[in-house]
Formats: C-alpha cells, structure tokens, sequence
C-alpha cells in the first residue's frame, strides 16, 4: 500500500516509484543538510519546521496554544515566542502532547497538500521533521534516512547556533529517542563527517538506492 500522504506512485506505470523518504539522526548531525541536498537532487522537500511557523500564524492555533500553555507564550506582537513555546514543551510532557494535537494535524494537511501538488518529475518526497520517530511520522515513508554525525561534530554546531554546551545537548537528547534506536529503526545511513562534497555523494547513492529497490511491503 502507498504511503498515505502521496498520490500512489502506482498511478502511472510508466513513472519510477517515488518513495516517501524520513530523515533521522541526532541534533546538529546535518539532518537540514541532507534534506538540502535531496531537494536539489529533484525531491520535494518537506520542513516540518516551516510548517509549524505557518501553522503558528494562524489565530485559532495562537488562542489555542495560549490557553492551554498560558499567557507567557505570547510575544508582545500576539505572535507565539517560540522559544517560549520549546520551553514550556520540554518542561512538561503533558503540555506537550496537547501542543502536538493542536498542532500536528495542521501540519500532516499543508503536507499532502505540497506534495500532492509536487511536479511529476518529482523523484522523491521527503519529511524533514525533527522527532520523526517520536510522532509516528515514520510509518508514512518507504525508508528512513539516518544521518550519523560524530558527537563531536553536533556539538560544535549546536555550540555555534544556539550557545549550547555539552550537558545542554545531553539535556536535550534525553528527550528524545536514544541515538541507536533511531538508526536501527532506519533503513539507511548516510555518514556526515563535515565533508560537504563527501555528503553529497553519501546522498546520491543512498537516494539512487531507495528509488532502485522499489516499494517496500506494508505489513
């Protein structure tokens, strides 16, 4: 069976099969990097993140959001601090969780719209979301692209744009699923090492290799 979110990519036979494809990996492993690459190699890219800003603009999500999270999630324009927003999330599971049902049907629907609207050239449909795993998002991609990054290499990145230190990016990631559970959930891997012209050739054959395998079996 296709993936929910896409037109059957059985419709027209004469077109290769277009997966749905996820990406995973830790913070500030390169995740946006590898979305980038995919969109310029002819996918349809979808950020959930952009999603989300689009989403917040709405009025009846910013009096939702307020009145289940409370008053100090309003910027002083009447936008959401988003910040505020990521704070009060991670602080309280519950408040999460309601956030997450206001928001992410919204999201799911821009989804199928951009990518039902996506060019016929299209060779690929791709989630960039940032718990993929955590929401579920997986059980609509054909395969699951995990970016490995040295620690290293994500702290230094996090350290650089968002001031976080090591215990900060250790806060953050036991929120999460663990790092190995993420990648054994994956069908791929592409190894980011900070090599830019290195990960453009990790993405092109993983990418040739899902669309070369064809549809998965849906159990």
């Amino acid at each position: 069976m296709p993936s929910p979110t896409l037109p059957s990519p059985h419709a027209a036979p004469h077109h290769p099969f277009r997966p749905t494809i996820g990406i995973a990996g830790g913070i500030g492993g390169g995740k946006s990097a590898v979305a980038r690459l995919l969109a310029g190699l002819g996918c349809e890219v979808c950020i959930s993140d952009d999603a989300a800003r689009a989403v917040l603009d709405s009025p009846e999500v910013r009096e939702a959001i307020v009145a289940r999270v409370g008053a100090g999630v309003r910027a002083p324009d009447g936008a959401i601090d988003r910040a505020a927003l990521g704070r009060a999330i991670f602080a309280d599971p519950a408040v999460r969780g309601d956030v997450e049902r206001i928001m992410h049907p919204r999201i799911e629907a821009r989804r199928r719209a951009q990518f039902a609207a996506a060019p016929v050239a299209t060779r690929a449909f791709v989630i960039d979301a940032p718990l993929l795993f955590e929401v579920g998002l997986e059980r609509e991609c054909d395969a699951v692209i995990f970016v490995d990054a040295p620690r290293e290499l994500r702290l230094a990145r996090v350290h650089a744009t968002r001031g976080w230190d090591d215990a900060e990016l250790a806060r953050r990631e036991a929120s999460q699923l663990p790092l190995d559970e993420k990648r054994r959930r994956s069908t791929d891997v592409v190894a980011n090492t900070g090599d830019p012209a290195a990960l453009r050739g990790e993405v092109e054959r993983v990418l040739a290799g899902i669309i070369a395998r064809g549809a998965p079996a849906r159990g």
